[in-house]
């Protein structure tokens, strides 16, 4: 790089959409929004989409359901994934001033989903398994479930599990479901957790294990899953003293890394 390129670099004006995502990071929303409001007035639908999350959520404003669905919906009409996810969000459990339509959110995820975005597909395939808002469709979940756990989605990863454990969409197998919550688990989601430590208990598709099966219920409970309630109990209840407290050592423990 010659003198005169640094010159060039170093008096350029920074970026304005990269200041605010520094300034959103850093807390400082008021600041991100000052800066993401004259971008989204100039149609940048990213600026927009951010703008319409911070008023759904009361981020350096007060929320503001209706404003936000003015900014996430200009966001989504422009094909803008995030957008059309935190819209589908919006609509999904509604607001003051906006009603629920849970068939909008749902069209709004697939929309998403299609794009790519991981957080959407999770979504999808949450809904498509649940079948309150659409049709259930197991092996439909599964293909969004994967999609998302291969992004790195942990919820997804659990979900996946669930699919194999009870064979919804797929044949029952319980080595493949212990695999999936394995890896939910690591990533830190508190069902995975927790249905790791249920199945180190029984020895359900992994070596049976009653200490590490009481190390990941006892994160599953403090992450607030309910799943590991009903195992908390007999898992214990069949420690000595010693196997009890390395339990709560490993509990406590940093979780492992998880593969890359």
């Amino acid at each position: 790089m010659t003198w005169l390129s640094r010159l060039r670099r170093a008096a350029a004006p920074p970026d304005p959409m990269q200041a605010a995502m520094a300034a959103f990071r850093a807390g400082d929303h008021a600041t991100a929004l000052a800066l993401w409001e004259p971008l989204a007035r100039a149609g940048n639908a990213r600026a927009q989409a951010n703008i319409g999350a911070c008023f759904a959520e009361g981020l350096g404003v007060p929320a503001d359901p209706p404003l936000a669905l003015r900014w996430l919906t200009l966001a989504a009409e422009a094909g803008y994934a995030p957008g059309q996810r935190n819209l589908a969000a919006l609509y999904l459990r509604g607001g003051r001033g906006v009603e629920p339509d849970p068939a909008r959110a749902a069209e709004l995820y697939r929309r998403a989903a299609e794009q790519g975005d991981a957080l959407a597909q999770d979504m999808l395939s949450w809904m498509l398994l649940e079948g309150e808002v659409m049709p259930p469709d197991p092996r439909e979940a599964r293909r969004w479930a994967l999609a998302a756990a291969e992004a790195g989605i942990a919820s997804s990863m659990t979900r996946l599990g669930m699919l194999h454990h009870h064979a919804l969409g797929v044949e029952r197998d319980v080595a493949e479901a212990a695999r999936w919550w394995r890896q939910g688990a690591e990533r830190g989601d508190a069902d995975g957790q927790a249905m790791l430590g249920a199945a180190l208990h029984l020895g359900a598709g992994v070596a049976a294990d009653p200490v590490e099966a009481l190390a990941w219920l006892i994160r599953a409970e403090a992450g607030g899953s309910a799943l590991a309630r009903p195992f908390l109990g007999p898992v214990r209840a069949g420690l000595a003293a010693a196997a009890l407290a390395e339990a709560e050592r490993r509990a406590a423990m940093p979780l492992p890394e998880p593969p890359a």
